[in-house]
């Protein structure tokens, strides 16, 4: 892939206006006309990329990237795309930027589809989804350790190419494997390597983005000012990602993953206790998550919580176990628990496949299940006390259909600058929750009562997180913490959910929307909107 270059469009020279918003499907029919006028590669005609509600593949491809149910079933009802443009060429995702303006009508962009409110692919105003998804092309260069990734490829797909090519390198993302890279990496995607290497973002090195006048630029032409936007800030609200330049990160030819299981009789509220006051000094080489799960007790009815604390560690089971027995002996971490591996299988391990699947599997680009599910996230700067965990153990027992997940910190992420990236949660920061309900039911009844009980849970451990502003992640959207409409931008707003998700560098996100798409042509219910001017003041 080229690394740098800049491309302007004959027919975009003079596009410097924006066009208000379209009521009536006439401008559909023109949209449809304009693309055929613009774009470059002949050999892949955009007519074959372009889905409208007539085509019989429609609903396929509309479904094939949306996973989660709760938001399909109602965009199913009222919020589809009036088109779907499955790009096939990046000239393609220009025509798209140049004929959506001109005509009036809002793209939502897409790479894996794993938004988990769905704002990829759902929206109350006339739109079109730009699917990135066929946009998946990995170029490798082993000499210099890096390699340029497109959006539209997964994770499981770019874990893959680096195993082909070397057994000691590797690349820090998402343990899910069908998450795009497009969207996983600007929003701040993370691994079991994060305390070792960092985000994702923390080892992109250069990228490509269409911008609102449908120039394709690299680090050098779009800026530092724009690099440092899209690497954590969500580049959704800058352009379009095309593709990142990424750098490999060396790891062991083997490394080691283990589980250890404990029950609240077993004593996991002390264990969890105890795990809350180390996890985040442990050795950088050293990630353990505990991920709590309600479950049937002993006695008959009897409800209780498992706590599972999963392991990855950068080296081999003696080292792991000296340094276990150092810091975290309360775990009780015996040789048998510890299963070796390389690192190509370790992200089988944490995908949750069955030791011994083939790493084929990571080719799988979609899920193989879709559930009904509600995210929210916290982020914890002191040690919650046993109460607290106490609280949330009775909640989670009366929910029952829940999934929590806490993330150590410390490590590579205490050493970066909060200013670094856009993506500001850094030191000071000892762990990252992600709390998400799911069930089966298809009904607005059942949505409203898991909603319910996560929004009860959510309340209940406001005392033991981070305040002022409760601070979000990202990836793990959640339009509960503030929104805007469809087709507004109220600065008031946004200010508070780009607080939270960016905590001071919202403003120097708004500064950057300011300079590179004034009039806010890529926007959704949580973009950035540019910072007021003086006149609009």
């Amino acid at each position: 892939m080229r690394a740098s270059r800049s491309i302007l469009l004959p027919f975009l020279s003079t596009l410097l206006f924006s066009i208000p918003l379209v009521t009536s499907y006439s401008a559909l029919d023109d949209f449809l006309q304009c693309l055929p006028k613009h774009y470059s590669d002949p050999s892949k005609p955009i007519a074959d990329a372009i889905y409208t509600p007539t085509n019989p593949s429609f609903q396929s491809v509309y479904e094939l990237h949306a996973y989660n149910l709760r938001v399909l079933t109602q965009a199913n009802a009222t919020l589809k795309p009036m088109a779907i443009i499955a790009a096939l060429h990046e000239s393609h995702a220009q025509a798209t930027i140049f004929c959506a303006k001109h005509f009036g009508l809002q793209i939502r962009l897409r790479s894996g589809g794993h938004d988990y409110e769905g704002l990829s692919f759902a929206s109350s105003v006339p739109f079109v989804i730009l699917d990135l998804s066929n946009l998946r092309s990995i170029q490798i260069d082993m000499a210099r350790e890096t390699a340029w990734v497109q959006a539209g490829a997964t994770t499981g797909e770019l874990y893959y190419r680096i195993a082909e090519r070397s057994n000691v390198h590797a690349f820090p993302a998402g343990v899910c494997t069908t998450l795009g890279v497009g969207g996983h990496l600007t929003g701040g995607g993370y691994g079991p390597m994060i305390r070792k290497f960092g985000l994702s973002i923390d080892n992109v090195i250069d990228a490509q983005l269409i911008d609102v006048n449908g120039r394709i630029l690299d680090r050098k032409s779009m800026g530092e000012d724009v690099f440092w936007a899209i690497r954590g800030g969500g580049g959704t609200s800058f352009g379009v990602i095309l593709s990142w330049k990424i750098k490999l990160v060396r790891v062991p030819a083997k490394v080691t993953v283990f589980e250890v299981k404990k029950t609240l009789e077993q004593g996991a509220t002390d264990l969890v206790y105890k795990w809350l006051q180390v996890a985040y000094k442990l050795d950088e080489d050293l990630f353990i998550r505990i991920t709590p799960v309600a479950i049937t007790g002993n006695g008959k009815g009897n409800k209780t919580v498992q706590v599972s604390f999963i392991g990855h560690f950068l080296g081999q089971t003696d080292r792991l176990l000296q340094l276990v027995q150092a810091s975290f002996p309360e775990l009780g971490l015996q040789r048998n628990d510890c299963i070796e591996m390389s690192w190509i299988e370790s992200t089988l391990y944490w995908a949750g496949f069955p030791n011994g699947t083939s790493v084929d599997i990571l080719l799988n680009r979609v899920p193989q299940s879709k559930v009904f599910f509600k995210t929210k996230s916290d982020y914890v700067k002191n040690v919650i006390p046993k109460a607290g965990l106490e609280t949330l153990w009775k909640m989670m027992m009366r929910i029952e259909s829940i999934w929590i997940q806490m993330n150590p910190y410390g490590g590579r992420m205490a050493e970066i600058p909060e200013s670094e990236t856009a993506f500001a949660h850094r030191g000071g920061n000892l762990y990252k929750v992600q709390y998400t309900v799911h069930w089966s039911e298809e009904s607005s009844e059942a949505t409203k009562k898991y909603v319910g009980w996560l929004r009860k849970l959510y309340s209940a451990m406001a005392p033991y997180v981070s305040s002022r502003p409760r601070e979000a992640f990202l990836n793990y959207r959640d339009l509960d913490i503030g929104s805007n409409g469809s087709n507004s931008s109220d600065f008031a707003v946004a200010k508070v959910y780009g607080a939270k998700y960016f905590k001071t560098n919202f403003l120097r996100l708004a500064r950057v929307k300011a300079k590179v798409d004034p009039e806010n042509f890529f926007k959704n219910e949580q973009s950035i909107p540019p910072f007021p001017s003086s006149k609009s003041k």
